[in-house]
């Protein structure tokens, strides 16, 4: 994650990244799209776009929680939805022999669901993708393919990698689900691929990996391409991503982050609302306000599409969590909760800042920012044609003190860590730090991340550890009605439902070497020793006691 946040940070539990993604960005239609880009956004049959986007992975939500999570999502003013491909939960054994593509794993279904809600689509293949998901995604059985080496320039880990994306990419096209295709969409209100993503956070590990890294970075750029989906690609945190694939961002805060190209849209592929949590830790709170402020910030600064990661975390069914301490559930404090039901004040806050920020759409991608200071910590920026389509974000980014500013003749009261926002550049429709016209006092001193994040102060004695303590801001309340229901089953009841109530066991196997136990000095590595079949190894020692008189 960020660096400035590791730095903090004396646990491993956060050095954890999402690595390798591909990602289609899905559009509806009723004919196939021209997508193009330009500096300033997307561009849509000539259109330009500014996209609200959410992370919602299938395999972490049962299937009939989809249409609900979806539609939670858009009345929360969501444009696009956005997940992950999880290979190690489709291609169950080499050599195109075993697919799955049920259930949980119905990744068309859940396209399709999408499709019908009339949202954007963001599908990111990967296919690594770590995402504090088992081995990252990549199947087990690829660790065990001779002289295979991972995110490298190494022909067995390309060969497997460009197998599986090619299968991913050819369903989308049997499915006519790209914008250049057109195909249902005409009638079914189909989604469509607008936008596709290649490598994710691959930047921060090329170096590693020396020539070998930059040299399958190129390549798999090179291979993204080949598969001509007939929409652009981008590549999350790969600063010398080569043209035409864009490079984003993936971050708490990328206001202040530039595509490494002049001719790319600034584009930030996962803002994070929360964390993830761990077992014997507390769970992480980022206040609505602080969420609020990064993104007014982002597209204070220019950006035109921004993703949550996550707007719904949802649970590591079985044994899929990956990490350290990773728990079963991933619900990252996010704006639905784990469960599907809408985190207030979290999801409403966001919701009036997704209208406000709609409002001034057609002002920011059209205009050039003018930017006006306003203080040591204060500052605007303008939007206008000079012919009545002007929209302005003022900033205070002191976050301890609140500051009165003067702006085009009027004064504006901008609470401390905040922005308003101004549709007409007079008139302010949302302020960051205020929820239903209340200030909320979120911080209690310090300037980095986690403080911001999390409220620590600094004297904190979680400020350096991954428990972080967990503090509630704002009123907003949600009424649910709690019905009773019996768990006895009624006399009409079926083997079936008599089943439903009763408790599974599962009997695991004692070892997969034909006996239980061997004798090894030292601690032996997991993966290898139990070929990824139990999260658990048992290991006991003697200790022989010599007894003098």
């Amino acid at each position: 994650k960020p660096r400035q946040a590791m730095k903090l940070l004396s646990s491993p539990q956060l050095i954890i990244s999402r690595f390798f993604c591909l990602c289609f960005y899905l559009t509806l239609s009723f004919a196939a799209n021209n997508v193009t880009y330009d500096r300033r956004s997307l561009i849509i049959d000539g259109q330009r776009k500014l996209l609200i986007s959410a992370s919602i992975h299938y395999p972490r939500s049962v299937p009939a929680m989809w249409p609900k999570l979806v539609k939670t999502a858009k009345e929360g003013g969501v444009d696009v939805i956005e997940t992950y491909v999880f290979w190690n939960g489709h291609e169950l054994s080499p050599g195109n022999v075993r697919y799955y593509f049920g259930g949980r794993y119905d990744l068309v279904k859940f396209v399709k669901i999408v499709q019908q809600a009339r949202l954007y689509l963001i599908l990111r293949i990967g296919p690594f993708v770590a995402a504090e998901w088992n081995f990252g995604g990549v199947p087990v059985w690829l660790h065990y393919v001779p002289g295979t080496v991972f995110r490298t320039d190494n022909e067995p880990f390309k060969h497997y990698m460009q197998n599986f994306t090619t299968l991913i990419v050819n369903m989308m096209k049997q499915e006519k689900l790209f914008a250049s295709q057109g195909g249902p969409i005409i009638l079914a209100q189909a989604s469509e691929a607008l936008h596709v993503e290649v490598e994710n956070e691959y930047g921060f590990y090329e170096t590693a990996y020396g020539e070998g890294g930059k040299a399958y970075a190129l390549w798999a750029a090179k291979m993204a391409l080949s598969q001509n989906v007939g929409v652009p690609w981008i590549m999350c945190q790969q600063f010398d991503a080569p043209e035409p694939v864009i490079n984003t961002c993936n971050s708490f805060y990328c206001d202040q982050f530039t595509p490494s190209s002049p001719n790319s849209p600034k584009i930030w592929t996962e803002n994070w609302p929360g964390w993830f949590r761990t077992f014997g830790g507390r769970s992480p709170h980022r206040p609505p306000e602080d969420v609020a402020y990064s993104v007014a910030r982002f597209f204070q600064k220019g950006g035109s599409v921004q993703n949550y990661y996550m707007y719904h975390g949802g649970t590591n069914f079985g044994r899929t969590s990956g990490g350290p301490f990773i728990t079963t559930s991933y619900d990252y404090d996010a704006p639905i909760d784990e469960y599907g039901l809408a985190r207030l004040p979290k999801w409403g806050h966001l919701k009036e800042l997704h209208r406000a920020i709609k409002l001034c759409e057609h002002a920011l991608l059209n205009n050039e920012p003018t930017l006006v200071s306003l203080g040591l910590l204060q500052e605007a920026d303008i939007y206008s044609d000079g012919s009545g389509d002007c929209a302005a974000f003022i900033a205070n980014m002191d976050d301890k003190n609140e500051k009165v500013v003067e702006f085009q003749n009027m004064s504006y009261s901008l609470p401390a860590w905040s922005v308003s926002i101004l549709p007409d550049c007079k008139r302010v429709v949302f302020n960051t730090a205020k929820k239903n016209g209340i200030v909320s006092e979120l911080f209690y001193g310090g300037t980095d991340t986690w403080t911001r994040m999390f409220g620590l102060t600094e004297s904190s004695p979680e400020k350096l550890n991954v428990d972080i303590m967990q503090i509630h801001v704002g009123s907003q309340t949600s009424l649910v009605e709690m019905v009773p229901q019996d768990l006895q089953p009624p006399s009409t009841s079926t083997d079936k439902d008599l089943k439903a109530l009763q408790w599974g066991v599962f009997v695991e196997k004692a070892g997969i070497w034909g006996k239980a136990d061997f004798v090894k000095n030292g601690f032996v590595d997991h993966i290898n020793t139990t070929k990824d079949t139990t999260d658990y190894l048992w290991y006991t020692t003697r200790l022989d006691l010599l007894c003098t008189t």
